[in-house]
């Protein structure tokens, strides 16, 4: 549907959002919109329209202010800008930008709030507007949560669309033809005569405009890219090795550091002597940090060659020392006094189990590391009146104050600069290796200082997904599930990350649960509740954050259930799902697969369906058990994010997350002993071997209401969908990951 918004040239209005928040809180300072940053530095002749839109007499630059970690959002905020700016690709360059608070990310809001993402009544959307006027006045800016895409779909379309009409009004004000008999395309203003002016060529004139105020957004029929099969921007120099990295970074005069800390997280560091690696070739300087202590050499390798050759005496890890003693904690905490929030309570629960119980289960996750391929790092300069920071990170003002903090500066003057990411899954969330960087950076003023985590320091501070344990009953009647009873114990791994940033966040979390309580299924009797463990070992968001534990716990005990009634896995799931845009995506895997149909001996086939990030998403898996294991055949895909941007993006990623799931559900995890992770590199916590990779088909659809991102949601159903093919090929119910403890994958 077309938008038609109203646009200051020093204050965008970022859509219908900020004016909702102004008037749900009634404050003046939601409902004032912020000043574009890009004015801040402009060059003379240069014109800016909005926060995201930069032209002047040589080059358009698109600013994309999410972090790209691999899932190609720089590419596809390039897209959403050029679909109304009419310029094609190779017309322009992208840049993220300087963080600023004009680049709040609003649809963090959406899955912030305890609401099903299902539930548009008054008091949802209601907090919605409120969540999103604190992100507002707090200038969220960040990446994660499959928000990226919500959070642009409109206001970077009104940014294109703001700079077309005003770079059309320039080219009228220098050729006198009137604005509505302009046209543009191709990065030009087209003149009736067949002219054309190059937006370049207008910059000076438009630089004298106030852009225009009145636009309107182009119907989905008239759209060239969205929707449309796109190439990455990214994918040339991805494919050819030219792609640069947070890693990759190369400042004129740079000294090289790495870091050992104590591997009991938080635990103290009681001595050390460094005697044997000061003196080994290429040592500059040897620094205290916190929990640790730093090398500094000419070099990375020698850097982390020295570090591994000092002598430690570390402290004990403030958290349990053995792993059983987690799980026994876990265990512990399915107690009143622990309970975070009884999120459903629908029919009578304990009638309906007494009438005729049919499973009584237990089901249990573990913690599992980001283990993005490249390791952490970053690059600072500390100077008197400045700090600049070079990484790759998806929360840029949080970072500057961070690294604020360390320094002694104000964060107005931290400078960062945004770099690609060779992976992240949450892992760029953290913040501790860029306040290590700066500790030594501050104790080495004016000098550059590069930190490199090794992989063997990247996993053991790694800060994993949260551990968890659910326990499940369920009742069955004339071949229908009747009752699901589900609670589910975790560490709240929201406290866990936002502690580490200073702040603190009331109330209940809705991750320790999160793709149990929300799934949309009309179940007659269906009680959910959330019971919070202790923190143990700390926790960080992990690509999917609860709903990959709570959906393996939810649709495995739902499958359990199904089976005992004895109807079809399928059939069953769907003749639950009273909410039609979920229900269509069950159908859909259904056809893709053609379930039902005639399978092989020994071949078995699960479906499962979790819904994460308002974004309903279906898998079936296709398994064969053959005499050395299981091999994974197939693996179809259904998944409604509303509007597929860029279809080809979008199969990339849901293969990707289907992967990433798949392989963490069959082989990883993390352990800990001596209060110590075992795990040290990805030998000891291997995902899926090309070889074992299964084909996999998707389909997206387009009946959901809202615009969503799909970077995340097709993780959570892997491990059930799985858990469950392997039940059909086998007559095996494993209700534990990782599934190698139990099982042989070939």
């Amino acid at each position: 549907m077309s938008k038609v918004g109203k646009i200051a040239r020093r204050t965008f209005l970022i859509g219908a959002a900020a004016v909702a928040g102004g008037v749900a809180f009634g404050v003046y300072k939601v409902r004032t919109p912020f000043n574009n940053p890009l004015e801040n530095d402009l060059a003379d002749g240069s014109a800016t329209f909005n926060p995201w839109v930069i032209i002047d007499s040589e080059k358009v630059t698109l600013i994309g202010p999410h972090g790209d970690k691999g899932q190609g959002i720089a590419h596809a905020q390039a897209a959403l800008i050029a679909e109304e700016l009419d310029i094609e690709f190779g017309q322009f360059e992208t840049s993220f930008g300087k963080p600023d608070k004009a680049y709040w990310n609003r649809a963090m809001a959406d899955d912030g709030v305890p609401f099903m993402f299902t539930d548009k009544s008054f008091s949802a959307e209601s907090m919605r507007t409120v969540m999103g006027g604190l992100l507002k006045l707090l200038g969220m800016q960040g990446t994660g949560g499959s928000s990226s895409i919500p959070d642009s779909f409109v206001k970077l379309r009104e940014a294109g669309a703001m700079a077309r009409e005003t770079l059309k009004l320039a080219a009228s004000n220098v050729s006198g033809v009137p604005v509505r008999d302009l046209k543009t395309a191709n990065g030009a203003v087209l003149l009736p005569d067949g002219t054309e002016i190059a937006y370049t060529a207008l910059a000076g004139e438009a630089a004298k405009l106030d852009p225009v105020r009145e636009i309107k957004l182009r119907e989905p029929s008239e759209w060239r890219l969205i929707g449309k099969p796109m190439q990455r921007l990214d994918i040339v120099s991805k494919s050819t090795g030219t792609m640069d990295y947070g890693i990759d970074i190369d400042i004129e005069g740079a000294v090289h550091a790495a870091v050992v800390c104590n591997p009991r997280q938080g635990g103290a560091l009681n001595s050390y002597d460094a005697d044997t690696a000061s003196k080994m070739r290429g040592v500059q300087k040897i620094v205290d940090v916190t929990g640790g202590v730093a090398v500094v050499a000419d070099n990375t390798w020698r850097a982390i060659q020295a570090a591994q050759a000092i002598d430690f005496d570390w402290g004990p890890a403030p958290y349990p020392a053995e792993q059983d003693d987690h799980w026994a904690e876990v265990a512990a905490s399915f107690v009143e006094d622990r309970l975070d929030k009884e999120w459903r309570n629908e029919g009578d629960v304990d009638q309906a189990l007494a009438g005729g119980k049919a499973v009584d289960v237990e089901y249990r996750v573990p913690y599992v590391a980001h283990a993005p391929l490249e390791p952490l790092n970053a690059t600072v300069l500390v100077e008197d009146n400045k700090v600049t920071v070079w990484t790759g990170h998806q929360v840029p003002r949080m970072l500057q104050q961070q690294v604020a903090a360390v320094t002694g500066h104000a964060p107005e003057q931290v400078d960062f600069y945004n770099q690609f990411m060779g992976g992240s899954f949450g892992h760029r969330l953290e913040f501790e290796h860029v306040k290590l960087a700066a500790e030594v950076a501050n104790q080495m003023r004016g000098t550059p200082v590069k930190l490199t985590y090794s992989r063997e320091e990247d996993f053991a501070h790694d800060f994993p997904r949260h551990i968890g344990m659910a326990r499940g009953s369920g009742a069955v009647q004339d071949g229908k599930v009747v009752a699901v009873d589900l609670a589910v114990a975790m560490p709240s791994v929201i406290n866990s990350q936002m502690g580490r940033a200073g702040l603190s966040v009331p109330g209940p979390d809705t991750q320790i649960s999160a793709g149990a309580w929300n799934n949309p299924y009309s179940i007659p009797n269906n009680r959910m509740r959330a019971y919070r463990v202790p923190e143990l070992a700390p926790t960080s968001s992990w690509r999917s954050v609860g709903a990959s534990a709570g959906g393996f716990f939810f649709d495995s005990l739902l499958d359990e259930l199904i089976y005992e009634a004895g109807a079809d896995p399928l059939a069953e799931r769907i003749r639950l799902m009273q909410h039609d845009v979920s229900r269509k995506v069950l159908e859909a895997v259904g056809e893709m697969s053609n379930w039902g149909s005639t399978l092989p001996a020994n071949t078995g086939r699960g479906v499962a369906f979790v819904e994460s990030f308002g974004v309903p998403t279906a898998e079936v898996i296709e398994v064969s058990n053959t005499d050395n294991g299981i091999r994974i055949n197939k693996v179809w895909v259904a998944a409604d994010v509303g509007t597929v941007v860029d279809p080809v993006n979008f199969e990339n990623l849901v293969q990707g997350g289907v992967i990433f799931g798949l392989g963490h559900a069959m082989n990883s995890e993390i352990t800990y002993s001596d209060g110590m992770a075992e795990q040290a590199n990805y030998w000891d916590a291997e995902g899926m071997r090309m070889s074992q990779c299964p084909e996999i088909f998707v389909k997206g659809l387009e009946n959901n209401p809202s615009v969503r991102g799909i970077g995340e949601p097709p993780v959570p159903p892997a491990a059930p969908a799985l858990a469950n093919a392997i039940f059909a090929a086998t007559g095996q119910r494993i209700r534990e990951l990782p599934l190698y403890n139990h099982i042989d994958f070939v």
